[in-house]
């Protein structure tokens, strides 16, 4: 009787193990993407080489969001990509960056900070404004007061000249307003009555 039952268990536990579908080896995966950094970080390598990369780890990290290395490698990329657009000007879409790494790693000093920084673009104060001068062009605005938010801008052809305005949150809580005429700034208001995007 003893002798069966020993049996019978060792047949369970052999067709149990049959049954399991066999686990990937992570590691070989893992490994695979990291050789592929080696392309992505080249000085020669291109943008498209290095969002190959970048999407291999996010899919890496998704398919096994307990794998801890991956998790850090992810998070790195994801700060580096969010200081790249912020380098752009592009500060709303880096605050939610930024925020993914904090939602990661709270005590992450390098997020936090540039965090802080993106948000303070996000509204434009009346010192930033008063830097701006005639004649500026869209980059060193950006440089100045960001990119604006996607459709806080209107561009019109009058009189064979382009007219822009780029619209800002100022941190009062009103409107300033940006005027390039051919991509060149030529006025500048802080309280704009411009109603865009609002």
């Amino acid at each position: 009787m003893r002798r069966a039952l020993i049996i019978t268990l060792i047949s369970a536990a052999a067709l149990g193990c049959a049954d399991r579908a066999e686990e990937p080896d992570r590691q070989a995966e893992w490994h695979d993407i990291l050789a592929r950094k080696k392309v992505a970080v080249a000085r020669e390598a291109s943008p498209d080489t290095r969002q190959v990369y970048a999407d291999s780890v996010a899919a890496f990290v998704r398919r096994h969001p307990d794998h801890g290395r991956a998790r850090d490698v992810y998070h790195r990329i994801q700060l580096e990509f969010a200081d790249d657009l912020a380098a752009l000007g592009r500060h709303q879409d880096a605050v939610r960056f930024y925020r993914a790494v904090l939602a990661y790693d709270p005590d992450n000093e390098a997020a936090r900070g540039k965090l802080a920084a993106s948000l303070d673009r996000l509204a434009v104060s009346r010192e930033k404004l008063l830097l701006l001068d005639k004649g500026m062009s869209h980059r060193e605005v950006s440089r100045i007061l960001g990119k604006p938010i996607p459709g806080w801008t209107v561009s019109n052809n009058r009189r064979g000249a382009v007219l822009e305005a780029w619209y800002y949150r100022t941190t009062s809580g009103g409107l300033a307003g940006v005027y390039f005429r051919e991509g060149k700034v030529f006025a500048a208001e802080e309280n704009s009555h411009a109603r865009i995007g609002l």
